[in-house]
């Protein structure tokens, strides 16, 4: 009798991964609160994995998942995956970044607009009696030139909904070449080009080596103009304290910041404690929990993504 080969879930996801997955044969445990530290002991019994953020797939963790053929994330990120060591366990790693990049476009769009209209502010003034028109005066993102720098999904997807604003879009990977094409509002350009026009910039990386702390203090003093960010990518991308600089400095005029460099406050050191309390201060950025990807619909969009993945690697 052929043993059904097991697969060990450990994040929330869809419930059509788990009856998919069980239809093929696989039998499926479901933890979607199990630790690091728990699923250590366990993995070498399992065929497959179903990850999001807290399950690190490094080469400690490949040599002990002696069975393991797949890795399955929730999302686009693998900078928690070795992936040349996988390769030469033999394990395939799937990842959906088209399942949600739909719904982190959205929400940059709406921080964006929030943050331009002082909707934030208005909405706290109203509901406390307080009604001041000129204050919260805002301003129109029709005319403004936006930098978007990374071009894949989710800079593809933002790209898509500022079709409409009346804005210069231009976009800059450093990876493609020809990548604007069906995007006729979009201007392929330099980094450079950027610096120099933009109004509002959008980051849309990945975390790598290179990415890490790429928003350094002199990349902000390359931009002619006082810029409105956007962060719906990774957090380490622009480091804390650089970002405070930047904002008290005027350099930063406004941030939508989803993703930070520690998003586990019961983590955080002192100095980490202070400079995340002197962000939250601070009137002129719109920030949420990393959840710009996080909607019900991306939910079920990745489960069926990841589904078709695994079955047909």
């Amino acid at each position: 009798m052929q043993v059904s080969k097991k697969v060990l879930v450990t994040d929330s996801v869809h419930p059509l991964l788990l009856q998919g997955l069980e239809q093929a044969g696989y039998v499926c445990v479901y933890e979607p609160k199990i630790s690091l530290t728990n699923v250590l002991p366990i993995i070498d019994q399992y065929h497959g994995i179903v990850i999001n953020s807290k399950i690190i797939v490094d080469q400690v963790f490949l040599d002990t998942a002696v069975q393991l053929e797949f890795v399955a994330r929730l999302g686009s990120g693998l900078e928690i995956i070795d992936l040349p060591y996988a390769a030469t366990k033999g394990v395939q790693v799937h990842r959906a970044p088209d399942g949600n990049c739909d719904a982190v476009a959205e929400q940059a769009i709406g921080m964006l607009l929030s943050l331009a209209n002082n909707l934030r502010q208005a909405d706290a003034q109203v509901r406390q009696g307080i009604w001041q028109r000129e204050a919260n005066r805002g301003w129109e993102l029709q005319g403004k030139t936006i930098g978007i720098i990374g071009f894949g999904y989710t800079g593809q997807a933002f790209a898509k909904r500022l079709a409409g604003f009346g804005m210069q879009v231009l976009a800059y990977d450093k990876y493609k070449q020809n990548y604007a094409a069906d995007f006729p509002h979009v201007q392929e350009v330099t980094m450079e080009q950027i610096w120099e026009q933009a109004d509002i910039v959008s980051f849309h990386l990945p975390l790598t080596p290179e990415t890490i702390g790429l928003a350094t203090a002199a990349y902000w003093q390359k931009f002619a103009k006082s810029v409105v960010v956007i962060n719906t990518a990774r957090g380490a991308i622009i480091p804390t304290a650089v970002l405070l600089e930047q904002l008290g400095s005027g350099k930063i005029k406004g941030a939508c910041l989803d993703v930070f460099e520690n998003e586990k406050p019961n983590t955080y050191t002192t100095e980490e404690k202070e400079a995340y309390r002197e962000l939250w201060q601070q009137p002129n950025i719109i920030v949420s929990p990393h959840i710009a990807g996080w909607t019900k619909e991306s939910k079920q969009r990745l489960a069926e993504l990841l589904l078709h993945r695994i079955l047909n690697q």
